[in-house]
């Protein structure tokens, strides 16, 4: 399993987009569940008792950054090859979306746009934010787990 990992973030051009997918989840995670302040100035917080909630945001921005490249370098793979791709970047997109559930200062836009349906997805999406952030790392892990398979299956990588 760490042979496959390390074969494909060996490829500099994989390594720099994990780094570039991790910083940008994390950043925007954060910002999305107001751990980072932009205005009036950038500033930094973490309230105490989300300390959680702190936690998959960054376990989230870690499995992305270590699946979405996985899966890109075994596109590039099986294009050249005959053989059919799986759902895995499916997986990695559905699990990422789901990791991004905090409305925050967003959720004001989606209630005046939406109304009543609007702030019930609101109070739906912050009522079960920690629920939705663990089912996505679930969905993160399992796939993970069925990229390396398919990179040792499909692309025929040794172990």
């Amino acid at each position: 399993m760490t042979s496959t990992v390390r074969l494909v973030f060996s490829n500099p051009e994989f390594a720099v987009l994990g780094v570039v997918i991790f910083t940008c989840m994390l950043v925007g995670l954060l910002i999305l569940s107001e751990f980072i302040f932009l205005e009036p100035y950038v500033v930094s917080h973490i309230p105490s008792g989300t300390e959680l909630a702190f936690v998959l945001v960054l376990i989230i921005s870690v499995l992305s950054a270590l699946v979405l490249p996985m899966n890109v370098f075994r596109i590039n793979i099986l294009k050249k090859s005959k053989q059919k791709m799986g759902g895995g970047i499916f997986g990695s997109i559905i699990g990422a979306a789901a990791g991004a559930c905090s409305c925050g200062p967003i959720g004001f836009a989606v209630i005046s746009t939406f109304g009543s349906v609007g702030a019930t997805a609101t109070i739906f999406l912050t009522n079960y934010e920690t629920p939705i952030r663990m089912i996505a790392i679930g969905i993160l892990i399992v796939t993970y787990f069925t990229t390396i398979k398919s990179l040792k299956v499909e692309c025929k990588i040794n172990s």
